[in-house]
């Protein structure tokens, strides 16, 4: 295959998995980016976490929700649970890297924050124990990013956005599309 036909068949790819995407998962989005708003608007904050794409996604979507996506307004609390190395690798070297996002969530969340962990397969160990832990505090609201199977984090979330594909970067694609989205309406609330 040429590189023009790897460029367009990939292309053409997308777009048919996006269509799915947006049929399968825009009330779902919408339910998110409520849950969001509603956490904020109570004092809550957004805890993001994934490992690989998925750690920069919650870098990204924690920066968007402090910072600002599009419009200036208020600062959002929010935080990604993969950017402190001496958390992360003091966990990882006391108690093994299943446990470094379930310590967070034990240490850092309350009633009323949103915890949303992303796993393109759904099955990724530290993601799931970073659910369970979240799901053990009464009022915390559980999202999952995953792909189409969902496996255990689809299970032990609330909210659970199963992107229709099973290839990773199609569900990676749309997992920033869902981020943005969810960015947009939550600060459309706050503006």
């Amino acid at each position: 295959m040429s590189p023009s036909d790897t460029i367009a068949s990939t292309i053409a790819e997308h777009l048919r998995v996006v269509e799915a995407f947006r049929t399968a998962c825009s009330g779902t989005i919408e339910s998110i980016a409520a849950a969001c708003v509603a956490s904020l608007r109570g004092g809550g904050k957004v805890c993001f976490f994934g490992n690989g794409g998925s750690a920069a996604d919650a870098q990204h979507f924690a920066a968007e929700f402090v910072v600002r996506f599009v419009r200036n307004r208020r600062a959002l609390p929010a935080i990604a649970f993969t950017t402190d190395t001496s958390i992360l690798t003091a966990c990882a070297n006391d108690f093994g890297y299943d446990d470094v996002f379930a310590r967070q969530v034990e240490a850092l969340c309350q009633p009323g924050d949103v915890v949303v962990g992303i796993s393109t397969s759904g099955t990724s160990r530290n993601v799931v124990r970073g659910l369970e832990a979240a799901r053990a505090i009464d009022g915390v609201v559980t999202v999952a990013f995953t792909g189409e199977n969902g496996a255990r984090c689809a299970e032990l979330a609330d909210h659970a956005l199963q992107v229709p594909s099973p290839v990773t970067a199609r569900v990676q694609e749309c997992h920033l599309i869902a981020g943005h989205l969810i960015c947009e309406l939550a600060e459309a609330a706050f503006v």
